[in-house]
């Protein structure tokens, strides 16, 4: 493995962080770096949980192109302060450690080496470690996704069929295909095995309104329970606090919206805050 343990604060190229940027404590919650068993061997990851009633329902937590720096670790930490046992494995773990890269044109070339088949194995073996801890009920497991961790989310929807909800923050529905990163969502509508709440913004240059349209299209077509929320004002990277993208409203708002959809379909926490 190119990287062994997370680095710690946020990723180089994001700094400088914005002054909006949240920060969750760690009282009432068990929450730190674990290792991941994988093929190869361990892969690192964030886990957060309360510190007691346990198990709890299941979030995995995908992270954005930075890795799992220290805005999907307060991800995880806010998470389990409702009530979830949530971990961020490091999925990019075998090709290169981004948080120390200055530029996102960096990063790039790092994040197309990593073959979509071993994040969808990576993330079941996250599970399956989740459950072998004792504390995290696997049989109400969801996940949430994050630019590049959204269109992961819409994958692997499609992939478990363990799976009862996920959420796909501003995830690409219809980039060029690769070799390693072989099929996209808008392919996959039909094939997915559980619904996805698609949070997406009305002025992101990265992601095209007509690709969210085929998205929405393709869904319904395919009969699927999925849907797709559309945040009119908001950019791309809307829910990271720390960028200056960061929408405060649309990001209140997705947040309840994503809790709200895990309830629906059967993960819910026994309790709400701690």
């Amino acid at each position: 493995m190119v990287v062994t343990t997370l680095a710690s604060g946020f990723a180089l190229a994001v700094q400088p962080v914005a002054a909006e940027t949240i920060t969750t404590d760690t009282n009432g919650l068990t929450a730190g770096e674990v290792k991941v068993p994988v093929r190869e061997g361990t892969i690192p990851a964030y886990r957060a949980m309360p510190d007691r009633d346990a198990p709890f329902p299941t979030v995995l937590v995908v992270q954005e192109i930075f890795g799992v720096h220290e805005h999907i670790r307060d991800l995880c930490r806010r998470l389990a302060k409702l009530g979830y046992f949530a971990v961020a494995p490091e999925l990019f773990a075998r090709q290169g450690d981004v948080s120390k890269l200055s530029s996102v044109e960096q990063i790039l070339p790092i994040v197309a080496k990593v073959p979509d088949s071993q994040v969808m194995s990576d993330l079941d073996a996250t599970a399956l470690w989740a459950r072998g801890t004792g504390k995290a009920d696997t049989t109400h497991l969801a996940l949430t996704g994050f630019c590049w961790g959204g269109r992961i989310a819409w994958l692997y929807a499609a992939h478990n069929p363990h799976l009862r909800a996920a959420a796909a923050w501003y995830g690409p529905v219809n980039p060029a295909g690769t070799e390693l990163q072989p099929q996209q969502p808008l392919e996959l509508a039909g094939e997915l095995k559980a619904p996805v709440l698609g949070l997406y913004a009305g002025k992101d240059q990265g992601i095209s309104q007509e690709d969210v349209r085929k998205m929405r299209v393709a869904l319904h077509a395919a009969h699927k329970p999925s849907r797709i929320v559309l945040f009119a004002e908001a950019q791309h990277g809307f829910n990271a606090d720390y960028r200056p993208s960061y929408s405060e409203a649309a990001a209140r708002q997705g947040w309840k919206d994503m809790l709200a959809w895990f309830a629906h379909h059967g993960v819910a926490p026994k309790r709400v805050g701690l």
